[in-house]
């Protein structure tokens, strides 16, 4: 299929690779170059601050594929580089360097950057951010010495860190300016859901505070929140937030508009060119807007999608989004998206006391996100009954002893 043509692939990441393998399986027989700025083949993310940093995985477990997959499916590798600009007119690539490669369809994954704070002694030594393998390595070396570490940012990065510190024997400060970790994304109930979570196991938990300076000399010694305390601290790692990797994109004139816009089938503005993962700003048919989801599910799934789009098959990408995260011993899984206004009601299937439970966001009586805490094998009916878009009866919504598959049916 398409044995003359040559796809090219920006960003060597999880969504990239996975494009890359879902062209071959899908009989594509030409060119595949897949250009990334990282000098690792592609990898995955979550191990970044669960697995590996916790000491519980090696390293290789983060890769997508086994460094032979790539030569034995013929896609050429091009590690350790950076693509400049892109032709649309010519329909190029330009790397730094200067070379240039020719494309017939060009794939955009290029990811998302750590937001960084802008504070004095923000660039100290011993202040740290997650984002590649190698801020792990980094990290995982500054937590296994244990001392006092210090997070800002209650979000899933900064709450798994915190568990990685503590498994570590870190003393640990999270600092959150919002009333609970995981605010905006869970609201306040399960929010201090997981600040209990994490005190249980010893966290100084502080709220409704922010960051207004790092002070160390010679390396990061202390904290200083907007309330005047000065919080010592050998390590610190900051997670507030990330920001697509848009530049490449924006340059070439595409649509912008909180990451590259693409449709159902993932296609920018420019027929010949597409965007997945973390960059991509998608519209889901499911929720009838566009959407940037920024989890391992999404880059994994629109990369097989993706490159089904590439091949001309005519396929929208409705898949309901989905991601996980484990803390000491906290383990969940979020189907869907609810957001403030969005949702009118929620449904608990269980006792959030006991850590063994399922809450559910409904509006006008249909799910439109499900979380699943320390009980197993139901996300895939979760994600069944948001994707039915009906409503649902609450009261066997709520109840343990109807099993989800009949909920969903």
């Amino acid at each position: 299929m398409s044995d003359g043509q040559r796809f090219v692939i920006v960003g060597a990441s999880l969504a990239g690779a996975s494009a890359a393998a879902a062209l071959r399986e899908n009989g594509f027989e030409g060119a595949i170059v897949l250009v990334g700025e990282e000098s690792r083949r592609p990898y995955e993310r979550p191990p970044l601050s669960k697995g590996y940093l916790l000491g519980n995985e090696p390293a290789e477990r983060a890769y997508v594929h086994d460094e032979n997959f790539y030569p034995e499916h013929n896609i050429e590798l091009r590690l350790g580089t950076r693509a400049a600009s892109i032709d649309r007119e010519q329909r190029a690539v330009m790397l730094d360097g200067g070379d240039r490669i020719a494309y017939d369809k060009l794939l955009l994954t290029t990811g998302s950057s750590v937001v960084r704070l802008k504070v004095a002694g923000a660039d100290l030594p011993g202040v740290h951010y997650l984002r590649s393998l190698d801020d792990s390595e980094k990290l995982k070396q500054a937590l296994e010495s244990g001392g006092q570490v210090a997070i800002v940012g209650g979000g899933w990065i900064g709450l798994e860190v915190a568990a990685a510190a503590r498994h570590h024997g870190a003393s640990v400060v999270l600092i959150e300016p919002q009333p609970t970790p995981l605010y905006a994304v869970l609201g306040p109930e399960l929010g201090e859901f997981y600040a209990q979570a994490h005190r249980d196991h010893g966290v100084d938990v502080r709220l409704g505070v922010g960051v207004t300076e790092f002070r160390g000399d010679g390396a990061v010694g202390s904290v200083v929140l907007g309330d005047g305390t000065e919080v010592p601290a050998d390590n610190v790692v900051v997670g507030v937030g990330i920001r697509p990797n848009v530049e490449l994109a924006a340059d070439a004139e595409l649509l912008i508009d909180d990451g590259v816009v693409v449709d159902e089938r993932l296609r920018t503005t420019d027929p010949d060119i597409f965007a997945a993962g973390d960059v991509a700003n998608a519209h889901n048919p499911q929720y009838g807007r566009h959407l940037r989801v920024q989890h391992w599910a999404n880059a994994k799934d629109q990369g097989v999608a993706v490159a089904r789009s590439m091949l001309g098959f005519d396929e929208p990408f409705t898949k309901v989004p989905y991601f996980f995260s484990d803390q000491y011993d906290v383990g969940m899984e979020y189907s869907g998206l609810h957001r403030p206004g969005e949702y009118d009601d929620v449904v608990y299937r269980g006792d959030p006391a006991s850590r063994e439970f399922c809450v559910f966001w409904l509006k006008e009586g249909g799910v439109v996100a499900g979380m699943n805490v320390n009980v197993w094998d139901v996300h895939s009916d979760i994600r069944a009954i948001i994707g039915a878009g009906k409503p649902v009866d609450r009261a066997r919504l709520a109840d343990p002893s109807t099993p989800l598959a009949d909920v969903a049916s």
